[in-house]
């Protein structure tokens, strides 16, 4: 590769090829490639024991004055405690453990996606899709264990006339079947539209520095990009709040499911 071509490298690179899916490891079987590590496989590993490494400092060595890792935990704990009692009161804390890691997992997937020239998990759709689909068919069946035939209120609000009574059922089903996607959609389309935000303000950057007359005129888009860096740092916990806060919400309708 000579010198013009990797100048240009990283500029030609498309915004959305951050986002594909590429086999690491394959095997042929009767002409069938099966992949057995992607990337994809290889990040959301890397995602999970980190978490579990988090988990072990953290908890298995707690001390009085705890360390970096015990004090980050600590700060979840008492945040998301407190959100859930908010959102699906003291019966929700029996789901503690459920939300407490699937917010630890979505939010190192969305943070490693930062890293440059990584790979961000949330960014596939099928993992929002798969851990919102968990999410709401265990609230439904946990719903219909709760108040068995009682729980189909959920779809019929009080007060509705019995006129528009259909009309508002099929709406409140349809509405209910779209959480999932709703839930999963926007997780996916916020880590993919920043991170592509990300990399054209970063190749834009490396365009200016690569010219061969360097001027001043890269420290604004440089500024820029570091700012959109921090901005993706606060959009990363705020999906994790938000895909949990939503999950917390479902999880009171499954509890309480008269309007």
């Amino acid at each position: 590769m000579d010198s013009t071509e990797l100048k240009y490298m990283f500029v030609l690179y498309s915004p959305l090829e951050q986002f594909e899916i590429i086999p690491l490891i394959s095997i042929l079987i009767d002409k069938i490639s099966l992949n057995i590590l992607t990337n994809f496989n290889l990040y959301l590993t890397i995602v999970c024991f980190t978490s579990f490494y988090i988990f072990l400092i953290g908890i298995c060595k707690a001390k009085l004055i705890g360390n970096n890792n015990q004090v980050f935990l600590e700060i979840i704990y008492i945040f998301l405690t407190s959100m859930i009692k908010q959102q699906a009161g003291k019966e929700g804390l029996n789901f503690f453990t459920i939300f407490f890691t699937n917010f630890i997992i979505v939010l190192f997937s969305n943070l490693v996606g930062i890293l440059p020239f990584s790979f961000t998990p949330t960014a596939q759709l099928i993992l929002p899709v798969t851990l919102a689909t968990c999410f709401n068919l265990f609230f439904f069946f946990y719903g219909f264990e709760l108040h068995g035939l009682k729980f189909l209120a959920l779809f019929v609000p009080k007060g509705t006339p019995i006129v528009l009574l259909p009309l508002i059922i099929i709406i409140e089903i349809v509405s209910y079947s779209l959480r999932t996607f709703s839930l999963a959609i926007r997780l996916f389309a916020n880590m993919m539209a920043g991170h592509t935000l990300l990399h054209i303000l970063s190749s834009f950057v490396f365009l200016l520095l690569s010219t061969d007359h360097l001027n001043v005129t890269f420290i604004v888009p440089f500024i820029l990009v570091i700012a959109v860096t921090f901005l993706e740092i606060g959009i990363a916990f705020l999906q994790a709040y938000v895909f949990i806060i939503l999950a917390c919400i479902y999880l009171n309708d499954s509890q309480h499911p008269g309007h």
